[in-house]
């Protein structure tokens, strides 16, 4: 492949030239035939040559150059928006720093009970490699997720719940549900950046209120209920993203009191459940899925890569998102990714692998804040578990200046107004510890803040 490239790129084969023959080249590269007839078929596969049946293989008219490197293009001035953290973590250069990603390291994920699950997969028959997926999902993944809810306290039926291509989108179709152009949908503030960002995709009119160290201010929850009257509720409960804070009883209690009262769907997104060292109030619980619906998926636990989520809620619920999942994606998500997290979470390596995390999350924290207040960074509490930190910068310092200082050192950082609705948090900034590690970051931090001028 490499050397029918190399002919191309100089010109010494055109377009049109016919390539020689397999057994021709076969012979020139000291190769099988067998070898010669694969490589030809992946440059067929790539555009770069073309097959005549009955005539043999010829450079591509519209033979193209490889892709260049997006490093290579001035990048486009973007404002420090909702979108602006995904993009800079998901499209960074692999040698970058990622303190304000939303995701764990590779290292720290159970990378060989996925290689053993994928080859188990390797096994598996035809159907399973080759088909859609059914409309509710894995029944292997389903049964196992009834289990662990079951164990939460939320004893469903198989009709309650189903699988989806990821936890983004479970919330989209409950957007696509329960909204019209104009809705009104309650977030929190600060809240995840991307319940933003989907909301603005559909029109919503968000309103947000602001957070407290055990959940929403009550107040300003009733208030908003009564001045805007909105169709949804979308929050964590469990170690609230990004502040890392967790929702108390009582809160818990009287918010559930009040959607009640104003006829309010709350969209509950457990995804960091598994982070508790031990699981505190879940409102999908108190409420037995009346008017909450329960979403999560692994990407935060297990693999960013092999998407899968979930929607926990009343029967009626789940039809219709089943439906608007055909409607939208043709069945549920890939069975070959849902088999293999079923594979995986079936084993008993991964309590282990939770329990590691925890461990490791925890020891994180307390090492990156004690790093940060050195800095004149501080947190705004210290969290039960995950591996978010939601601080305060010095001096009231703009975070989306103090962001885009440190993009210029491949840096990339989650400044707080990307979080924040109302635009209250422009001196704050989310860090995930467990990015944290390299000391290149507090290095190119102190620099952003104007603390050092040293090395990188």
């Amino acid at each position: 492949m490499a050397s029918i490239r190399a002919r191309v790129a100089s010109r010494a084969l055109a377009a049109g030239d016919r390539l020689p023959s397999i057994r021709r080249f076969a012979a020139t590269m000291g190769v099988s035939p067998s070898t010669v007839v694969e490589a030809y078929d992946r440059l067929v596969a790539e555009g770069l040559i073309r097959a005549r049946p009955g005539s043999g293989f010829y450079v591509s008219a519209t033979a193209l150059p490889p892709l260049a490197p997006a490093a290579d293009r001035p990048p486009r001035e973007r404002a420090v928006d909702p979108f602006w953290v995904s993009r800079q973590s998901l499209d960074a250069d692999p040698t970058a720093l990622k303190p304000g990603c939303g995701w764990l390291p590779a290292d720290w994920m159970p990378v060989e009970a996925l290689r053993r699950a994928a080859r188990g997969l390797a096994r598996a028959d035809e159907a399973l490699l080759a088909d859609y997926g059914s409309t509710r999902g894995s029944p292997a993944l389903r049964r196992l997720l009834l289990g662990r809810l079951a164990g939460e306290g939320l004893d469903l039926s198989a009709d309650q719940l189903m699988l989806t291509s990821s936890g983004t989108q479970a919330i989209d179709l409950i957007c696509r549900h329960r909204l019209t152009p104009g809705d009104a949908v309650l977030v929190d503030d600060p809240c995840y950046f991307n319940f933003r960002a989907l909301l603005r995709a559909h029109q919503a009119r968000i309103v947000s209120v602001p957070y407290t160290a055990s959940g929403p201010d009550i107040a300003a929850f009733e208030a908003a209920l009564v001045r805007e009257r909105p169709r949804l509720y979308i929050t964590n409960s469990a170690l609230h993203n990004p502040t890392g804070a967790t929702l108390s009883a009582s809160t818990a209690h009287r918010l559930l009191n009040l959607a009640a009262a104003h006829d309010l769907t709350v969209v509950e997104d457990d995804i960091f459940a598994e982070f508790e060292p031990e699981s505190s109030v879940r409102l999908a619980a108190l409420d037995g899925l009346s008017r909450v619906i329960r979403i999560g998926s692994f990407s935060k636990t297990l693999s960013a890569s092999v998407r899968c989520g979930y929607v926990a809620a009343r029967a009626d619920i789940v039809a219709d998102l089943v439906d608007l999942q055909v409607a939208t994606s043709f069945g549920g998500p890939s069975p070959v990714a849902t088999e293999l997290i079923a594979s995986v979470l079936s084993g008993g390596g991964y309590r282990r692998h939770i329990e590691e995390l925890r461990r490791r999350l925890a020891k994180a924290r307390r090492d990156i804040a004690e790093s940060l207040r050195g800095l004149g960074i501080e947190p705004w509490l210290m969290p039960r578990g995950g591996f978010y930190l939601w601080c305060r910068l010095p001096e009231e310092r703009d975070s989306a200046e103090v962001a885009r200082a440190a993009l210029a050192e491949s840096v990339v950082l989650a400044p707080g107004n990307v979080f924040s609705a109302s635009q209250f948090a422009g001196a704050f900034m989310r860090f995930n510890v467990a990015q944290c590690g390299d000391p290149r970051l507090m290095a190119t931090l102190a620099r952003a803040l104007g603390r050092d001028a040293g090395p990188a």
